[in-house]
């Protein structure tokens, strides 16, 4: 492997020449924080190094294929969800659809099923966000199949609910009588 080099210009002056003064792991290990300073102005500043593995491939409904988009997803997110989820949580989001795409292995996936995978995440995140995403990505126009998905995210959560719910009770444990030994002679 043949060691490149990588050129980071200042924000606030555009000088090519910086330096990196700390260096630290982040977000669990993914990327590498790094503190700069600029030679010229010693402007101060933090970037965020993550390596790049194959690049995953977007399979559009109408056949097209796209190189995976971060940025795209996140615009398309945040539209869609409500004041309730911030950028760093959607950031979050994206960080875990694109491992679980990762862990897969695959290097083409559906369109359509990147659009499950964040409806997944949003529907226990964010279920108003849930609910604008959806009629987008599945181009409802009917009240009645907007009123059917609205019934379902319900139910769903209630159901999550119960579960976490019947997770948290503790049964009670009976003392168990032990019947005396026997003593040996």
């Amino acid at each position: 492997m043949v060691p490149y080099l990588v050129v980071v210009r200042c924000p606030s002056c555009g000088n090519p020449d910086t330096r990196v003064i700390d260096s630290r792991e982040a977000e669990d290990g993914a990327s590498i924080r790094r503190r700069r300073v600029c030679d010229r102005c010693e402007e101060r500043f933090t970037t965020f190094e993550r390596s790049e593995s194959a690049r995953i491939q977007v399979v559009k409904r109408d056949g097209a294929r796209q190189e995976f988009d971060r940025r795209k997803l996140a615009s398309a997110i945040g539209k869609g969800a409500s004041k309730a989820l911030s950028a760093e949580e959607i950031d979050r989001l994206i960080d875990e659809l694109e491992a679980s795409l990762r862990q897969s292995g695959v290097s083409e996936v559906a369109s359509q099923r990147i659009g499950e995978m964040v409806l997944e995440r949003l529907a226990e995140r964010d279920p108003l966000g849930y609910l604008r995403f959806k009629i987008v990505y599945s181009r409802l126009e009917d009240i009645e199949a907007i009123y059917d998905e609205l019934a379902r995210l319900v139910r769903r959560r209630q159901e999550a609910q119960d579960r976490r719910v019947a997770e948290q009770i503790t049964l009670p444990i009976e003392p168990v009588a032990v019947a005396p030994r026997k003593r040996r002679r």
